[in-house]
């Protein structure tokens, strides 16, 4: 089987029209696998369980989670900025994990999550505070439960991505600017954003049989600007 074969594989991808969504569904299709698009945010304590209940039977969630970042100032974040960054994007992953986890229990095969997530919780930046924290939050609970759930056949890592070309983050007329373009070349040793099929690609090797070692992994993605 080839590394990042993953016929006969049925994946959910949240948010499959935003963020990293239309280039996950690209790469995890080309896979082989069979792509489950689910479209719309999880905030509500419901939407969770809906999701995968209209989904059917899954092999894997993509947990893809974008939100505009805000970039109050730390001094200045009320509360609901907080909360509402926090539920957009920390609250759907335990929900998501309650919700598949007896159907791969159920069968005994295990099964993959994996979050999409930011490089902006390994690195500081100014007036990132809400949306740091909840990207950070969602690592800490990839490394709590793929530790847990990994003698269970169950791998859960991560992403943390920055730099990638993505409409959400990025948009084209950002991309544009001479002055992004200049930032760039100064914060990012690859000198150029990672491209949409190259994150995405190594989103469904993560899925695949030859990624089963990782277990509550988070894999940097943004070309070396974590490094710097």
């Amino acid at each position: 089987m080839a590394s990042n074969d993953l016929t006969g594989q049925r994946v959910l991808v949240t948010q499959a029209d935003v963020f990293m969504g239309p280039a996950l569904c690209r790469a995890i299709g080309q896979a082989g696998a069979e792509v489950v698009e689910a479209t719309g945010e999880l905030d509500s304590p419901l939407a969770a369980q809906a999701c995968v209940d209209a989904a059917g039977a899954l092999d894997a969630i993509v947990a893809n989670l974008g939100v505009p970042a805000p970039s109050t100032p730390a001094g200045e974040v009320g509360d609901e900025e907080w909360r509402d960054t926090f539920a957009r994007m920390v609250d759907p992953l335990p929900r998501l994990l309650r919700a598949v986890l007896p159907q791969w229990r159920e069968r005994g095969t295990g099964g993959r999550f994996l979050v999409m997530g930011s490089a902006s919780a390994l690195r500081g930046m100014p007036r990132t505070s809400t949306y740091s924290a909840a990207r950070g939050a969602q690592l800490a609970w990839v490394q709590a439960t793929g530790v847990e759930l990994a003698r269970e056949g169950i791998r859960i890592n991560a992403i943390a991505q920055n730099f990638v070309d993505n409409p959400t983050y990025f948009p084209a007329e950002i991309q544009a600017l001479p002055k992004f373009q200049e930032r760039l070349r100064r914060e990012v040793p690859l000198g150029r954003l990672v491209g949409a099929e190259e994150d995405a690609g190594f989103a469904a090797y993560l899925l695949g049989p030859s990624a089963d070692c990782f277990v509550g992994q988070v894999f940097p993605v943004c070309g070396g600007w974590v490094a710097r």
